[in-house]
């Protein structure tokens, strides 16, 4: 398992190297060590949770106001085109968009630090999605911002995906940017 830097500060992807044979893989989902060296304290982690989705569906643009939460995120089954925003009113790089395959084949996760909305769409039949928080959910700190805001043109490879109710009424993101001093 090793971090790879990617051009938004204190976004991390972590690759795996999985041993594969006839019987099927083996690979490491957690090295604290690896964690330790990127900056990152596993035991900060409060939660975990695992969403399953079928194909088309969109989640997101979640994130969480005050001091936010850091999420390690990965895809145990299926695939996914994970996306995040960096909503960090301080930062360089506001607005500005990357997505990333996370699948059941390279294993790679993501590491999404504080300040950052997320969200994700399957493209396979099921994805299994399973994240470590290190902040306990307070249902009142939570921020969507739609999906399908063009600001953001994010490319969903669905045509017609299935949504939430709260995903569809999501902040655009020129309220959002308003609503935290960067308009």
């Amino acid at each position: 398992m090793r971090a790879v830097p990617t051009d938004l500060d204190g976004l991390l992807v972590f690759e795996t190297e999985p041993h594969r044979d006839d019987r099927g893989f083996f690979t490491r989902t957690g090295d604290v060590e690896v964690l330790a060296a990127a900056g990152i304290d596993r035991t900060g982690f409060k939660q975990d949770s695992q969403s399953r989705s079928f194909g088309g569906v969109v989640r997101g643009m979640h994130g969480r106001s005050g001091s936010g939460e850091a999420k390690l995120v990965r895809c145990a089954h299926g695939a996914i085109m994970d996306v995040v925003i960096d909503a960090r009113p301080h930062s360089a790089t506001f607005g500005q968009v990357r997505s990333f395959r996370l699948d059941d084949d390279e294993h790679r996760q993501l590491y999404i630090p504080r300040g950052f909305l997320h969200g994700f769409e399957s493209l396979s039949p099921v994805s299994d999605v399973c994240y470590r928080i290190d902040a306990f959910y307070t249902p009142g700190d939570d921020i969507t911002v739609r999906f399908d805001d063009p600001e953001l043109a994010i490319e969903w490879q669905a045509s017609a995906p299935m949504v939430s109710d709260r995903d569809r009424a999501g902040a655009s993101w020129n309220d959002y940017a308003r609503s935290v001093g960067r308009s």
